[in-house]
């Protein structure tokens, strides 16, 4: 899948409560650093006090994703969070490098691949299906809702 173009992108962020009834709210906004690129940032709000914490840089005339973080956090707790930061000594993360996930125990340290993430489509889709499956599973564990105590790993 290509990256889509600017318009298509800023349709994604401004429509996302939309496409997922777990979405409370978003404060995403694209805001433009050149003529064919910009950054997001903002955070969605999903139910069970979630918060998916983005930070993206686009250039859309090579379509890519230049840089990007994205942290799932509940409250003041960051519970994950996604970056490209290379750790080439880290033979475990070559499947998906530079792409990781940073997830408890020792959520600084511990780093496992990231298949759904990339430089060359949008991820928002995929961290957003992430976060309903993760509050599906509380909810089935009969959880309080926020999701933690529910740990989804390598993009699962």
């Amino acid at each position: 899948m290509a990256f889509p173009s600017r318009a298509e992108y800023e349709r994604l962020i401004y429509t996302l409560p939309s496409i997922s009834p777990w979405i409370e709210q978003s404060t995403l906004h694209f805001y433009t650093t050149s003529a064919t690129g910009g950054t997001v940032r903002g955070i969605v709000h999903c139910q069970g006090g979630l918060e998916l914490r983005v930070n993206e840089v686009i250039d859309f005339a090579r379509g890519l994703l230049l840089d990007y973080s994205y942290s799932v956090y509940v409250g003041d707790e960051r519970l994950y969070w996604y970056d490209p930061q290379p750790h080439p000594d880290d033979p475990t993360l070559s499947s998906t490098h530079p792409h990781h996930k940073h997830i408890p125990p020792d959520i600084r340290h511990h780093r496992v691949p990231a298949p759904g993430i990339s430089f060359t489509h949008p991820n928002l889709p995929f961290l957003i299906r992430e976060i309903e499956e993760r509050l599906k599973k509380t909810q089935l564990n009969g959880g309080g809702g926020d999701g933690r105590n529910t740990h989804i790993h390598h993009g699962q």
